[in-house]
């Protein structure tokens, strides 16, 4: 099943270009790369589809140093005449299995610029590492990610749900429906073939089996993360321990109760990042623009898929049976998958949120996400249920250069001017959980539209 995704329209905008180079597309395994160049390659009149792991598609890279012969040879092999160049998309899939191939990329951009050409692949920043002359400033980035909720409606073809999501603002009438097919999605999370199989079978039934293997996929490559077996080792504790700390700030001295050490594990983490599993959330301290991460604060963790999260941790069943996922492993949930949400849209950049805290002595303040727009940082509170405590929110609204702040719970759509316990006046957008997808669109309109 092909499903549509947001960043069909950046490849678009990317074809129509005429100043286009050569495009490499992100993202961790399984999140539909391939899929999602399959369905583009329709747009063109013709296509030539490279899989770099099959030893006839690298072997063009293997026997030839020019581009142009390259070229020459797979326009003969696929029969597509020489003077259709600019109607042509040539998709190199799994390129991290070729460095050279990586490396002739800018010289795709240079001799033939007509050629339409994207490559994608998994753990592509590991071979990138190998690349002696990266082609820096000739190659375009898109990122990829599993499916959001804004897609997850689209895939599941429940047409009136996006339509009242993509409304602003929400009706309320239309909250109650949102909030039951969001909380399915949290469940289930947004990895294709998950949903895929979800949407064939109409059930749950056949999920575990598709995220044990998603899972031992990626355990599996510990042995190209690491390059000696202590290394693989530290790797393969993160990832059978990480998912304990989820939503909470780490240390990577001993971390998840081991005798390794900070250096160790810090190592270990960045190559999980970088493969997109597990990905570090630092904090910063500022209110203003521009938002810089604190590296020498403790960060969070932060999982490619809430769907894998729930599974690894094996609380599906139990999730199923809670009309509210609030409390859902201790409150940690939701706060991970409105993460995940901002992550999805960040298509362009390779960009991750950041969350704020101020730290004393006695005392520490911490505001799950803060976005910023314009001139503004504006605090993104995510609280369970209705009611629940906004010191922290207030902490940053006291030290602020503007009025507005953001509180993400279980409950309607609404605007409320308010005061900190200091008298400080200001004003709250309450948003319900399912607008994770929505908040840049809800933070214009509330900015734009309400003054104290």
């Amino acid at each position: 099943m092909k499903f549509k995704r947001t960043i069909e329209d950046q490849l678009s905008k990317w074809k129509a270009n005429e100043l286009r180079k050569p495009l490499i597309i992100r993202g961790a395994r399984q999140v539909g790369k391939t899929t999602l160049v399959n369905k583009f390659s329709k747009s063109y009149k013709y296509s030539i589809f490279l899989n770099l792991e099959k030893s006839i598609d690298i072997s063009y890279f293997q026997q030839f140093d020019d581009v142009k012969i390259i070229a020459d040879s797979l326009f003969l092999t696929y029969r597509i005449p020489s003077n259709e160049m600019s109607n042509t998309l040539l998709f190199i899939d799994e390129i991290q299995e070729s460095p050279k191939a990586i490396q002739l990329l800018r010289y795709f951009h240079e001799e033939l610029p007509h050629l339409h050409v994207i490559a994608a692949g998994s753990l592509l920043e590991f071979a990138m590492r190998k690349v002696k002359s990266f082609p820096v400033g000739r190659v375009e980035y898109l990122y990829l990610y599993p499916l959001n909720f804004q897609e997850y409606l689209e895939a599941i073809g429940h047409t009136q749900a996006l339509e009242q999501l993509n409304t602003i603002p929400v009706k309320s009438f239309a909250s109650n429906v949102l909030l039951d097919l969001f909380n399915k999605y949290a469940i289930i999370g947004g990895m294709p073939e998950v949903i895929h199989q979800f949407i064939l079978k109409g059930g749950m039934a056949d999920l575990p089996q598709i995220y044990k293997s998603i899972w031992s996929t990626y355990k599996n490559d510990v042995e190209k993360y690491a390059h000696n077996q202590t290394k693989r080792k530290v790797i393969k504790h993160i990832i059978n321990t990480a998912q304990l700390y989820v939503d909470k700030r780490i240390k990577f001295e001993n971390f998840g109760n081991s005798n390794y050490r900070s250096r160790e594990v810090g190592e270990a983490m960045r190559n999980l990042d970088d493969a997109k599993i597990i990905q570090l959330i630092y904090p910063t301290t500022q209110v203003e623009i521009p938002v810089i991460p604190d590296l020498k604060k403790s960060p969070r963790l932060q999982f490619l898929d809430t769907g894998l999260l729930n599974f690894t941790i094996g609380i599906q069943a139990e999730m199923l049976a809670l009309k509210d996922l609030n409390p859902a492993y201790k409150g940690a949930i939701i706060p991970h998958l409105i993460t995940q949400e901002i992550m999805s849209l960040n298509v362009l950049v390779q960009q991750k949120p950041n969350f704020w805290v101020r730290e004393k002595k006695q005392s520490t303040s911490e505001v799950d996400l803060v976005y910023s727009y314009r001139d503004k940082v504006i605090p993104i509170e995510i609280k369970s249920g209705k009611d629940g405590s906004l010191k922290s929110l207030h902490q940053f609204v006291e030290q602020a250069n503007h009025p507005y702040a953001v509180r993400i719970y279980g409950a309607g759509f609404t605007i409320e001017k308010t005061k900190t316990p200091t008298e400080k006046p200001y004003i709250l957008m309450n948003l319900p959980y399912f607008l994770g997808t929505k908040i840049p669109e809800y933070i214009a309109y509330f900015v734009e539209n309400f003054k104290l």
